[in-house]
């Protein structure tokens, strides 16, 4: 087995990602985790007040208040980034036949909650989404929490067999 422990930091501002309302949290997000304690786990991290918007989209907090991202965040996009490395000629990547059962299987995420850290205040931002339907294009409004750039995370990641480290 292989640990690597990452520091990574972000050049551009992050935004939340998970939904301010509880109930649509609860009913949609948290049905697709793997286990019902992690369900009740992730619904009570959101941590929202009454009198944020039902429609923005915020940071999951843990105990003690501190924005987080949670460990499956970062294989998904572990599973992401393969995916596209898979269409790069002469890459570990691209020799990788089932690559998503091999990241489930064989690499994990040691923190569960990651802190993020960051200096100055959580934002806001709104910003318009255009989407084209059959009913012609849309818009509407996005709002979420934000975190200004240079916020990092700091995490470990282990590898069950050394061969997928560099894939």
């Amino acid at each position: 087995m292989q640990e690597i422990k990452v520091r990574l930091t972000f050049t551009e501002e992050i935004l939340g990602t998970a939904a301010a309302d509880k109930e649509i949290h609860k009913t949609y997000i948290a049905s697709l985790a793997p286990n019902a304690p992690s369900k009740k786990e992730e619904v009570e991290a959101v941590g929202v007040e009454e009198t944020i918007e039902k429609a923005m989209t915020v940071f999951p907090r843990n105990k003690e208040g501190v924005p987080i991202y949670w460990d499956y965040q970062i294989k998904g996009f572990f599973k992401d980034a393969a995916g596209m490395l898979r269409k790069v000629p002469n890459t570990k990547s691209s020799k990788i036949k089932a690559y998503k059962k091999e990241i489930d299987g064989l690499i994990f995420v040691k923190e569960r909650q990651i802190p993020i850290h960051f200096d100055g205040e959580i934002g806001n931002c709104e910003r318009p989404l255009r989407g084209q339907t059959p009913q012609g294009e849309r818009v509407a409004l996005a709002n979420s929490e934000s975190i200004p750039a240079g916020a990092w995370i700091e995490f470990t990641v282990q590898c069950l067999t050394d061969g997928l480290a560099g894939a």
